[in-house]
C-alpha cells in the first residue's frame, strides 16, 4: 500500500498533501491506482486478511500494464497494513513536510476541528457525546514510511541536517544502481 505525491511542482505550502493512492498486487507486484481515499483505506484496513490483487479492480488483471511505476518521479510513502479505516464523518489526512523529512497524520472531525494526536482525539470524543461510541482504536496517527530513494535531490539542499542529507543521498545512490 502506498501514498504517492504527484509529479513534483514548486509549492509555497509548508506541507504537501498526498495526491495519489496505490496498492501493489500480491500476485504480479504491479502497482494499481486506487480511485478514492475511502477505497484505499478499506483495502489497507484488511490487507493481511484480504491481500490486494489486480482482480479487485474492475476490468483489471495481472496481464494489464501497471497503473503507475514505482520510481523517483514521485515521492512515495508506504503505509503499514491493517491501519483501521477512518470512522464515518471523520477524514484522515497525510501530508509530507515541505523539507521531505517525514509525513504527518491528522484527522478532521465532523465539526471541522483538526486533531493531531490521540490525546486530542480522546478530548474531542469526551467533549462530544454524539461521538462517544466511536472507538479511539479506530484512529491511527501512524505515518507512512518515506521511501528515501524517491525524495528529490533538491530537498537535500534545503535545510536537512547533514546526517539526514547523507542518508538520503546514500539511499538515492543505491536506488540508482538497481535500475
Amino acid at each position: 500500500m502506498a501514498a504517492a505525491r504527484p509529479t513534483r511542482t514548486p509549492m509555497k505550502s509548508t506541507r504537501l498533501p498526498v495526491g495519489l493512492y496505490a496498492a501493489q498486487c500480491e500476485e504480479c507486484f504491479k502497482w494499481r491506482l486506487i480511485s478514492t481515499q475511502e477505497e484505499y483505506e478499506d483495502i489497507r484496513s484488511k490487507l493481511i486478511e484480504e491481500p490486494f490483487t489486480c482482480h479487485r479492480k474492475t476490468d483489471t488483471s495481472c496481464k494489464d500494464p501497471p497503473d503507475i511505476e514505482y520510481n523517483a518521479t514521485r515521492t512515495w510513502g508506504i503505509d503499514k497494513p491493517n491501519i483501521p479505516k477512518t470512522p464515518e464523518g471523520f477524514t484522515r489526512h497525510l501530508v509530507l513536510r515541505k523539507n521531505f523529512s517525514k509525513f504527518d497524520a491528522y484527522y478532521v472531525t465532523p465539526t471541522g476541528k483538526t486533531v493531531r494526536s490521540p490525546t486530542e482525539m480522546q478530548a474531542f470524543i469526551g467533549a462530544n457525546p454524539r461521538h462517544k461510541d466511536v472507538p479511539l482504536t479506530d484512529f491511527s496517527f501512524t505515518i507512512p514510511r518515506l521511501m528515501d530513494e524517491t525524495v528529490p535531490e533538491s530537498s537535500l539542499k534545503e535545510g536537512l541536517d547533514s546526517s539526514s542529507a547523507k542518508r538520503f543521498k546514500k539511499a538515492k545512490d543505491e536506488f540508482a544502481h538497481t535500475d
